[in-house]
């Protein structure tokens, strides 16, 4: 039985941390940052991102190992599971849960991090992260170039799949039980929604 907390953790404007104002963030100021948190970077506005709860990193380490298994086994690309810093542009530094790299990306990877976009990106969202999942990091996303971004909610046990089209992202549906995904970066995946959660 996995335990819900009572108080979810949100995310918010990381105030008063040393350097630049908000607003003026960029990569070089971020990574130079070395206090044990968690940040991200929109739009050269620095936020505080909470530790994870545990239903969390059971899900997001469920879909890694689907994704994992089948991107790697057709040699399609590299999964590589969070935290891992993506620089979208020079004042905007997300950390997806998951990361999907097509070949057909080379040249976005360094030993750091991810420059440029993806082709996947996948959050797994709480209660006190959906808002900003759903607002500051979808633009970011969408601005960015992202093709495809999974909002994955452990709770109700749903994936919402998103392509993004003249700039911004059009919802596919929202797919659950015995659905399979129709992503167009990784298709074929042959896993149905309901394996992506942990079983009780």
């Amino acid at each position: 039985m996995t335990l819900i907390p009572d108080t979810m953790p949100m995310i918010i404007r990381a105030e008063g941390v040393p350097g630049p104002k908000q607003g003026a963030w960029t990569y070089n100021d971020y990574a130079a940052l070395d206090d044990g948190k968690r940040y991200e970077i929109v739009n050269g506005v620095l936020f505080l991102i909470p530790t994870p709860w545990l239903l969390h990193q059971r899900v997001v380490g469920e879909v890694f190992i689907y994704l994992f298994d089948h991107v790697t086994s057709a040699d399609l690309g590299e999964v590589v599971i969070g935290p891992i810093d993506v620089e979208l542009a020079p004042d905007v530094v997300l950390q997806p849960d998951i990361v999907v790299m097509l070949n057909t990306g080379p040249g976005k990877i360094t030993d750091t991090h991810f420059i440029g976009a993806p082709d996947l990106v996948i959050e797994v969202s709480s209660p006190g992260t959906i808002g900003y999942e759903r607002r500051e990091k979808q633009d970011a996303y969408a601005r960015g170039g992202v093709p495809e971004y999974w909002i994955v909610n452990p709770e109700a046990q749903t994936i919402e799949l998103l392509v993004l089209e003249a700039g911004e992202y059009r919802s596919l549906g929202i797919f659950r039980g015995q659905a399979k995904l129709p992503s167009q970066v990784v298709p074929n995946l042959p896993v149905r929604v309901e394996q992506l959660f942990p079983r009780a």
